[in-house]
C-alpha cells in the first residue's frame, strides 16, 4: 500500500452490500406480486399463498443461527457469496414450475423455504463485514445504507415486475430475479474480502482510520489484524438479559414489515378497488419510505449517538419510531379515501425504517466480534414475527376485517417500542 493515497474501498463494499440487500427483497417479495397470477394458475387462496409466504420465513428464521456462526466461522466474502448463488438457484426453480404439477403447493411450499434458508445469510454476514470494517461513529449510516436497499428492492419490485409479468408472464419476472442475483453475487465475490487487512486496494490511510474506529468501540479492543477464527463469546451472549427484549421488539419490526411486504400489494387491489397498475404504484410507496427513512435514521442514530451516547442513539431513537408507527398503522387503516390510506400506510413503513439500522447497529455495539452470531438471533425474532403475519393476516382480515389486522400490527409496535427501552447497548459483552 501506497502511504498517503487515500481509499474509501468500505464505502463501495458498503454500498454493495445495499445492492445484494436489494436483490434479496427482490426475490423474497417477487411472489406476493406474481401472487395473483400464481394463484389463479394454481388455484391458491390467499390462505394457501400465505403458507408459501411462510415458507419462506420459517426457513428464512430456522436458519439465522448457523448463518451467523457460518459468517463469523468463514468470513463475510465468502457465506455471503454463497447465499446469493442459493437463492438464484431457488429462485429459478419456482419459474420452472410446471402448470398441473400434483402436489404443487408442497413443492412451493419446499421452494420458497430452500429460499429462505439461502437468503439467511444476508444480514448476519453483512453485520459481520460491519463489524470487520466499520468504526463505530459510521455504523449506524452504513446499517441503514444496508437496509435502504430492503426499501429499494422491494420498491422497484412491484412496477418492474409488474411490467414483466404483463409483456412476458410472472415466470419471466422469476428468470430476471434470479438473473440479477447471479450477477450481483459474482460482483461481491471479485470485489469483496473479509477484512480490510486482505484487500489490496485499501490504502494505509483508510485502514488506519478504520482500525482507530474499531478500537474505540467498547465490544472489542482489536489490535492487529482481525482474526477469523475468534472465539464466539456464547456463555456471554446468551447470559446478556436484553437479548430477549431485543428479539421481542425485532419480532415486532418483522410482523409490521412483513405487513407491507407480504399482502400491501394485495389489500390495495383487493381492498382498497386499485387495477393492477395503479396497485403496484401505490406498493411502491411504503418501501420508497423505508428506503429513505432507513438512511436518514442510520445518519440520525450515528448523530445522536457522538452528541448523547448509545443510550439516547440507539435505544430511544428506536422506541420513538416503533410508536409513532403504530399512530400511523392506525390512522391509515381508518381513512376513507385509498389515495390517502396508502400514502399514511406508507408514512407508517417510513418510521418503521427509522429504526431499522438501529437492531444491527446495536448488535456490533453490544457484541463487537461476535455480531454475527448475536445478530443472527436477534434477527431470528424478526423473522418469526414475518412467518406469523403472513399467515395471521389474512387470517384476521377475513374475520375481523383489515383494519383490525392493521390495529394488531400497530399494537405490536407499542410492544417492539417499550421493548428498546430496556436494551443497554453502553455494557458490552465481555469476552
Amino acid at each position: 500500500m501506497v502511504v498517503g493515497r487515500r481509499t474509501r474501498v468500505r464505502w463501495f463494499l458498503s454500498f454493495w452490500l445495499f445492492i445484494l440487500s436489494g436483490v434479496a427483497f427482490l426475490d423474497r417479495t417477487n411472489i406476493s406480486i406474481a401472487g395473483l397470477d400464481i394463484s389463479r394458475e394454481f388455484g391458491l387462496s390467499n390462505q394457501r399463498l400465505g403458507w408459501i409466504f411462510s415458507a419462506f420465513l420459517i426457513g428464512y428464521a430456522g436458519f439465522q443461527l448457523p448463518a451467523g456462526y457460518l459468517a463469523a466461522r468463514f468470513g463475510p466474502r465468502r457465506v455471503l457469496t454463497f447465499g446469493v448463488f442459493w437463492w438464484g438457484i431457488a429462485t429459478a426453480l419456482t419459474a420452472v414450475m410446471p402448470s398441473g404439477l400434483p402436489h404443487s403447493l408442497a413443492l412451493f411450499i419446499a421452494v420458497r423455504f430452500a429460499l429462505g434458508a439461502g437468503e439467511a445469510v444476508i444480514y448476519p454476514a453483512a453485520n459481520q463485514f460491519v463489524a470487520r470494517w466499520i468504526p463505530q461513529q459510521e455504523r449506524g449510516f452504513v446499517n441503514g445504507l444496508i437496509f435502504a436497499g430492503v426499501g429499494a428492492g422491494s420498491g422497484l419490485t412491484p412496477p418492474l415486475l409488474t411490467w414483466i409479468i404483463v409483456e412476458q408472464g410472472w415466470r419471466a419476472a422469476f428468470w430476471f430475479s434470479a438473473t440479477i442475483g447471479f450477477a450481483a453475487g459474482a460482483i461481491w465475490w471479485v470485489f469483496a474480502r473479509d477484512t480490510p487487512e486482505d484487500h489490496p486496494g485499501v490504502a494505509r490511510s483508510e485502514l488506519v482510520e478504520i482500525r482507530q474506529g474499531l478500537q474505540s468501540s467498547s465490544a472489542d479492543t482489536l489490535e492487529g489484524p482481525v482474526s477469523q477464527g475468534t472465539a464466539i463469546s456464547w456463555r456471554a451472549i446468551f447470559a446478556r438479559k436484553d437479548l430477549a427484549a431485543l428479539m421481542a421488539g425485532y419480532f415486532s419490526f418483522g410482523y409490521i414489515a412483513w405487513v407491507f411486504f407480504s399482502w400491501f400489494f394485495l389489500y390495495m387491489a383487493q381492498v382498497r378497488g386499485f387495477d393492477l397498475k395503479a396497485s403496484a404504484r401505490y406498493a411502491m410507496l411504503p418501501f420508497l419510505c423505508m428506503t429513505v427513512f432507513s438512511l436518514v435514521g442510520g445518519a440520525l442514530s450515528d448523530w445522536l449517538t457522538r452528541l448523547y451516547g448509545l443510550r439516547v442513539g440507539r435505544c430511544y431513537l428506536a422506541a420513538f419510531s416503533l410508536f409513532l408507527t403504530g399512530v400511523f398503522l392506525v390512522l391509515g387503516s381508518q381513512a376513507k379515501s385509498p389515495q390517502l390510506a396508502g400514502i399514511i400506510l406508507a408514512g407508517g413503513a417510513g418510521a418503521l425504517y427509522l429504526s431499522q439500522s438501529t437492531f444491527w447497529s446495536v448488535s456490533v455495539d453490544i457484541a463487537g466480534r461476535s455480531s454475527g452470531v448475536f445478530s443472527s438471533i436477534v434477527n431470528m425474532g424478526g423473522q418469526i414475527g414475518g412467518a406469523l403475519t403472513a399467515s395471521l393476516t389474512p387470517w384476521i382480515a377475513q374475520r375481523f376485517g383489515w383494519t383490525t389486522s392493521f390495529a394488531v400490527a400497530a399494537a405490536f409496535a407499542v410492544i417492539g417500542g417499550l421493548c428498546w427501552l430496556v436494551v443497554h447497548p453502553e455494557n458490552a459483552l465481555e469476552a
